[in-house]
């Protein structure tokens, strides 16, 4: 223990002496100059800043309820009523009302635009006739209202007479709701024995508003032509041979501008016929020549 004794004295003594009276000013001065500087100290928040909203107190909102299974029915209905759900099936079938008609409009619009497209042959077109009173008829009489045309023959056995039936009855119910904007038109296709006086006798058992048209057989078959009417009628009759003429059977229906709309057969009602009738009436923006 002698030698590391003497060695750590040796060494505390070769370290500077500070005089005590250096030591004590320069911590005084410390001291003071730290003392001087005031503490400052944080700020409370100015009351103004919590004034600038006014307070709100937290209302719970409470619902009054006569009795308790009136309480008890709010919550076994939940979100929906028998309001809510009457108005959720008058505003669906409203829906699928307006949605079925939209179809059938666009239906019967794309018929009639396909018909008068460009590149398909044109149905209808100009013709001169004579009716039953002896007058002359031209395509240019017809301008103005919806025609519907028949083809066909008094001698016919059964088809003409039904069909002429249907036509009656079918121009019976457009007359009821657009009153004379529609021509009913009978035309020959036996022109040799179909004279004015025999569609006159011949269409007055259907009804008084047709109106038959003849002419000469190259006549009759330049408008058959026109409209794209098939008819054949027999070679080598003898005179006063009975004999058939094959035809089409199809109403035409035109529009006032002599146009060819659609055609309607015989899986057509009458009922049907003349709804498709007055659908295409509906979609006509121009005015309509009553008769």
């Amino acid at each position: 223990m002698p030698q590391p004794t003497a060695a750590a004295r040796a060494v505390f003594n070769a370290l500077p002496r500070v005089a005590p009276r250096q030591c004590t000013g320069q911590c005084t001065r410390l001291m003071s100059t730290t003392r001087s500087a005031p503490a400052k100290r944080p700020t409370a928040p100015s009351p103004a800043r919590f004034q600038s909203q006014p307070y709100q107190p937290l209302v719970q909102r409470r619902f009054k309820y006569s009795t308790v299974e009136e309480a008890k029915s709010r919550y076994r209905s939940g979100p929906f009523s028998w309001k809510a759900g009457l108005l959720f099936i008058v505003t669906g079938a409203g829906l699928v009302w307006y949605f079925e008609n939209e179809k059938d409009r666009m239906q019967r619009k794309r018929i009639a635009d396909s018909n008068k497209g460009v590149g398909r042959p044109k149905v209808g077109g100009p013709f001169e006739l004579i009716d039953q009173d002896g007058n002359k008829v031209t395509d240019r009489d017809l301008k103005g209202r919806y025609s519907l045309v028949y083809f066909g023959f008094t001698h016919c056995p059964d088809i003409c007479p039904e069909e002429l039936d249907k036509m009656a009855r079918m121009f019976d119910l457009v007359e009821q709701q657009r009153p004379g904007v529609m021509t009913p038109l009978f035309v020959t296709c036996d022109p040799a024995r179909d004279g004015p006086k025999e569609m006159k006798e011949y269409l007055a058992e259907f009804h008084p508003k047709f109106i038959g048209l003849t002419g000469t057989y190259e006549q009759i078959k330049a408008m058959c032509k026109a409209y794209r009417v098939y008819f054949s009628t027999p070679s080598e009759v003898k005179p006063g041979q009975d004999y058939l003429v094959d035809h089409s059977i199809y109403f035409y229906l035109m529009d006032p501008e002599g146009d060819f709309v659609e055609a309607l057969g015989r899986q057509h009602s009458p009922d049907q016929a003349a709804k498709v009738i007055l659908d295409h009436m509906k979609e006509w923006k121009g005015t309509l020549k009553k008769s």
